[in-house]
C-alpha cells in the first residue's frame, strides 16, 4: 500500500494556443531593476502608489549587485570635502549595510563606496516586500501599448507566459531603453562601440602586498601583448579586511543582438581569464593563490538611450549648468569608454557639480513615461559622467514624483508639472 505522503496524483495538460496574459494594474510600473530602478520604486511606493517592479534578469539589483560593480562611484563630491551628494535609497542602505560591516569608503580625488554584492542583493529584495512592491523577475519587454506619448500598457515575456501590466505611469530604467524602443519612440544609439566590462571577483589575494595602481598600469602597458589583454590599464578594487578585490581590466563590446549578445559575454569571459593569468603571474605575492569566487554577467556602460526632450551637454557638464527641473548631480568625472585600450578620464576641481534636468529623462512626446539610470539622454561624453550609480539612483527617485506630480495635475503629463513642486520634493538630491 502506498504511504499516504508519497501518494502525488498527476494530470496531463497541454498549453492553450492563445493563453491570456497574466494581468497585473498599478500606479506606477518600473522596468529595470538596477539602482535607478529601485529607487524609483521605493520612492513611488513610500509616496503611496502602487508599483510593479519588473526586469529582465531573474534576479534584484541589475548591474549593481549582478555585475559585480565593486563600487558605488558618483555619490559624493571631490575632495577634500567629499560632499553627498545623492541621499534617498542610499541613506538607509550605507546605515545598514555599514552595521554589519558590508561596505567600505574609499578617499581619492573623490570617494567611493566599495560593497559586498550578495549582502546588498538580499537587503534591495528585503526592502520591496517591506514596502509591498509586486515583482516580476526573467521578464523581458515583448509589447507596449502606447499612443499620442501615453503609455497604457506593457506586455512582458517570461518562460510562465506573459504578463501585461496596465499602469497610470512607467519609469523606463532598463539601460538599453528597451520600453521607450518598443514603445516606436525615438532612441540614439553611438557611432562607435562604447566599451563594457567583465568583471570578476577574486579571493585568496594577499592585499598587503597589493601593486599600487601606477605599478598595476605600467605592468599591463609592458606586457599585455603577451597575455593577450585587450585592455592597457585597469583596476583592482579591493574590499579592506577580506582579501578579496573585483578586477575591472577588461573591455568587451555591447551589442544590442542576440546572438552577438552571448558571443561577447563568451569573449569577456576569456578575457578575464587571460586578466586573472596575468594578475597570479606578474604579482604573486598578492595574486599567486588568487581564485575566482564569480564572473558578473557582462557591464555595460552605454548602448541605447532615450531622444528625450533635453539632450544634456558636454558643456553644461563643464560648466555645472544649472537647470530649473533637475534631479540629479554629481561630480564625477568624464570616463568615456569609446576606444578598445583605454578611456577618457577629465576630472574637475573640488567645487564642482554638475547637474541632470527632468527634461533629459522624458522621452520627446512623452506623456506618462520617464526614464532613469543609463538610458537617459545626453551626448556621449556628457553620458558618460552621469551614467554612475549616484546620480542614477537620484534619477529613480525624481522620476517617481515626476510620475506622482502628474498623476494630481490637469493634464496628467510629466511634461506639464510644476518645477518648483518638483525640485522642492528632490530638494536633498539637487541642492545643498
Amino acid at each position: 500500500m502506498p504511504h499516504e505522503l508519497t501518494e502525488l496524483r498527476i494530470h496531463t495538460v497541454t498549453k492553450d494556443r492563445a493563453p491570456a496574459p497574466e494581468q497585473l494594474e498599478a500606479d506606477v510600473c518600473v522596468v529595470g531593476a538596477g539602482i535607478a530602478g529601485m529607487s524609483a520604486a521605493v520612492a513611488a511606493a513610500k509616496l503611496g502608489r502602487t508599483v510593479v517592479l519588473v526586469d529582465a534578469l531573474p534576479v534584484l539589483g541589475g548591474q549593481c549587485v549582478n555585475s559585480l560593480i565593486g563600487l558605488f562611484c558618483g555619490i559624493y563630491g571631490i575632495g577634500p570635502d567629499y560632499r553627498q551628494l545623492t541621499h534617498g535609497i542610499f541613506d538607509r542602505m550605507f546605515e545598514d549595510l555599514s552595521r554589519t560591516g558590508d561596505i567600505a569608503f574609499n578617499r581619492s580625488h573623490t570617494m567611493t563606496v566599495s560593497y559586498d554584492e550578495v549582502v546588498l542583493g538580499r537587503w534591495m529584495e528585503n526592502l520591496v516586500s517591506e514596502l509591498g512592491i509586486t515583482v516580476v523577475l526573467g521578464a523581458s519587454v515583448h509589447r507596449v501599448e502606447q499612443e499620442d506619448g501615453v503609455v497604457s500598457a506593457t506586455t512582458f515575456a517570461t518562460r510562465h507566459g506573459d504578463v501585461r501590466v496596465q499602469a497610470g505611469g512607467f519609469v523606463d530604467a532598463t539601460g538599453d531603453a528597451a520600453l521607450t524602443w518598443e514603445a516606436g519612440l525615438p532612441c540614439r544609439v553611438p557611432e562607435r562601440t562604447v566599451w563594457g566590462s567583465q568583471q570578476v571577483r577574486l579571493e585568496n589575494l594577499n592585499q598587503s602586498k597589493a601593486p599600487t595602481p601606477t605599478e598595476l598600469v605600467a605592468r599591463v602597458e609592458e606586457k599585455a601583448e603577451q597575455y593577450g589583454l585587450v585592455r592597457r590599464d585597469g583596476l583592482a578594487f579591493f574590499f579592506p579586511g577580506r582579501n578579496t578585490a573585483v578586477m575591472n581590466m577588461t573591455h568587451i563590446e555591447a551589442p544590442l543582438e542576440a546572438v552577438a549578445a552571448a558571443r561577447a559575454q563568451l569573449e569577456g569571459r576569456a578575457q578575464a581569464d587571460r586578466v586573472v593569468d596575468f594578475m597570479r603571474t606578474e604579482f604573486p605575492a598578492a595574486f599567486g593563490q588568487a581564485k575566482v569566487r564569480a564572473y558578473g554577467f557582462p557591464g555595460r556602460r552605454q548602448t541605447r538611450w532615450i531622444a528625450a526632450e533635453h539632450q544634456l551637454t558636454l558643456e553644461e557638464v563643464r560648466t555645472g549648468h544649472s537647470f530649473d527641473d533637475a534631479v540629479a548631480r554629481t561630480a564625477w568625472p568624464v570616463e568615456l569608454h569609446d576606444r578598445v585600450t583605454g578611456y577618457v578620464w577629465e576630472t574637475f576641481d573640488p567645487d564642482h557639480v554638475h547637474y541632470v534636468p527632468l527634461r533629459s529623462l522624458i522621452p520627446k512626446g512623452a506623456r506618462n513615461l520617464v526614464a532613469a539610470g543609463r538610458c537617459v539622454d545626453g551626448d556621449a561624453a556628457a553620458l558618460s559622467s552621469v551614467r554612475v550609480m549616484g546620480p542614477c539612483a537620484a534619477m529613480g527617485e525624481g522620476a517617481a514624483h515626476a510620475l506622482d506630480l502628474a498623476a494630481q495635475s490637469a493634464t496628467g503629463s510629466v511634461q506639464d508639472i510644476n518645477h518648483s513642486d518638483l525640485r522642492e520634493r528632490v530638494y536633498a538630491n539637487v541642492a545643498s
